[in-house]
């Protein structure tokens, strides 16, 4: 089957918080990573799709969990799911070394995220 779900991200009001409150909750492993900006958190779950948490970007926005579904382009993607109703949310952006997203509302407003791997 293709497009599965490859990302689970949180982005959260409270990072502190957040990292306590599941790092008790479940057995994930969380690595702080230097973006430059920012510290992303990857979440390593072992066996299945694993994730991240981040400071939520959004000015007033609540904390809340966005799953990322692989694509062969994003561009194009993004482009097709804008044609069929979605709004961009977050257009095109790469992730130096690792792919690019962008994240898209669709036509219910539900936001979902859109994940082109780097090829090798």
């Amino acid at each position: 089957m293709g497009n599965p779900f490859v990302h689970v991200e949180l982005m959260t009001t409270d990072v502190g918080k957040a990292k306590a409150f599941y790092g008790q909750l479940f057995d994930w492993k969380l690595e702080d990573m230097d973006m430059g900006d920012m510290t992303y958190t990857m979440i390593r779950v072992g066996d299945g799709t694993g994730g991240g948490l981040m400071k939520n970007p959004m000015p007033n926005a609540t904390s809340l969990w966005v799953a990322y579904v692989e694509v062969a382009d994003v561009k194009a993607a993004t482009s097709k799911a804008k044609s069929l109703g979605a709004k961009v949310l977050k257009d095109v952006a790469e992730i130096q070394g690792a792919g690019a997203f962008s994240i898209i509302a669709d036509p219910t407003g539900a936001m979902l995220g859109l994940w082109q791997s780097k090829k090798g």
